[in-house]
């Protein structure tokens, strides 16, 4: 399959708080959203980690 389970990591704390998939075949870049960090209590950039 083109889709793959991936984590989303807060840029500021580093918690993983997010798991979501993506194709890889049309993104094979690492994405970044700006999500909801519970931890941080406000909106900060989440990236794709390991």
């Amino acid at each position: 399959m083109a889709r793959d389970k991936v984590i989303m990591e807060c840029s500021d704390c580093k918690e993983r708080n997010y798991f979501t998939t993506k194709n890889r075949r049309k993104h094979p870049q690492r994405v970044e959203w700006r999500k909801y960090c519970p931890r941080c209590g406000t909106h900060k950039l989440h990236k794709e980690s390991k």
